[in-house]
């Protein structure tokens, strides 16, 4: 008989202590498409914040109103992605505009974005019942939008971070618009292969979560959960010379495009990653249409693994606690504000309780120290 590990309830020492809120003050337009309502992925980048709602294909740039000491962040500038590379799917009439950006990562002189590659499963509503109930939670489909990396360059202009679709020396690309993208990748895995049919929330592949370090890039997988162990899947992406708009993946010594970890997160999956150092902090959530529990892990000295790595013991620690409601304030995105020495989160929360909304059209975003 085998023993699995006893998941212990949280300590007062790793429950989170919330410093202080900021507010995030977005635009009509994106408040009446309920960006903010549905945050998904922040990075901060100096004065400005970089944010992704799951529900459009554009990135938002929000300012601060003091870089040093951030209490709000507005004068929002919106980015479409089609606007900067190719995306799958092709334009115009009958196009699903949504790329449910589960991630962004800045590094270098580059930001990054991944669409969830997920499949959804459509909701029942209240006003659904009987065989239409029935026939609606047996409607499986998948967006191609949903299945980009993207590289965008950033520059400065007039003091703040900027995505241009070309700085002068390289231009924005993407994986996943033209030849395989990485469900086809997946798709004799071993491990993901057979939850690709699998919508994202039903423990289906679903990435949620990006951090780039150097040349490698980590997708942070919501589900699925095999046994208990969250999955990472580590790149090596790089531009194609034939095809500048392109990227491709390296190949690494077992010849496969991709290198798997994974990671025991207290049968949770992963819901975002950030770098600190050489650390990777893992936001955990469930992968299934539950509330909680939410914690941040450290994984550590994972920007250095060079080889798949089986992630529990002293490489992982639980820094925290995060709080969450009842059906609302998921926490879905983590980011360093200020340097990776101050030790300090900024957490956005998808479905935001009623408390989080301003009156003015803002919501709240929590800061909170590690350990």
């Amino acid at each position: 008989m085998t023993t699995e590990p006893v998941t212990t309830e949280p300590t007062m020492t790793d429950r989170a202590t919330i410093e202080r809120t900021v507010t995030l003050r977005f635009g009509t337009a994106a408040r009446e498409s309920a960006t903010h309502t549905n945050l998904s992925a922040i990075r901060s980048d100096g004065p400005v914040l970089w944010v992704a709602g799951d529900e459009t294909a554009t990135i938002e740039r929000l300012v601060a109103d003091d870089p040093d000491a951030p209490t709000c962040y507005g004068d929002q500038t919106s980015y479409p992605l089609v606007d900067l590379v190719p995306l799958p799917g092709g334009t115009g009439p009958g196009v699903e505009e949504e790329a449910d950006i589960e991630g962004l990562a800045r590094t270098g002189d580059a930001l990054w974005a991944v669409g969830s590659h997920s499949l959804r499963r459509r909701r029942i509503r209240d006003e659904h019942d009987g065989d239409r109930a029935l026939r609606r939670l047996a409607r499986v489909t998948g967006q191609p939008r949903r299945q980009v990396l993207v590289r965008i360059p950033v520059v400065d202009v007039d003091g703040l971070p900027t995505l241009v679709k070309d700085d002068g020396t390289h231009g924005a690309a993407v994986f996943g618009t033209r030849g395989k993208d990485l469900r086809d990748l997946l798709a004799d895995d071993e491990h993901l292969a057979p939850f690709l049919p699998i919508p994202g929330k039903d423990n289906g592949l679903d990435i949620e979560g990006i951090a780039v370090s150097g040349e490698r890039v980590y997708l942070g997988l919501r589900g699925p959960v095999l046994r208990g162990w969250a999955v990472v899947l580590e790149l090596r992406p790089e531009v194609d010379r034939h095809d500048p708009a392109r990227l491709r993946l390296r190949r690494f010594p077992d010849g496969r495009r991709y290198r798997k970890h994974v990671l025991r997160l207290a049968g949770l999956g992963v819901r975002d990653l950030c770098p600190q150092g050489e650390d990777l902090l893992v936001l955990a959530g469930p992968t299934m249409d539950l509330d909680g529990p939410v914690y941040v892990y450290r994984w550590h000295g994972a920007c250095a693994a060079e080889e798949p790595t089986v992630v529990r013991g002293d490489l992982l620690t639980r820094e925290l606690s995060l709080p969450f409601g009842d059906g609302d304030d998921h926490a879905e995105g983590i980011g360093l504000l200020g340097s990776a020495e101050d030790g300090r989160l900024l957490v956005v929360y998808d479905s935001p309780a009623p408390a989080r909304l301003t009156d003015d059209g803002g919501v709240l975003a929590d800061v909170v120290r590690l350990p």
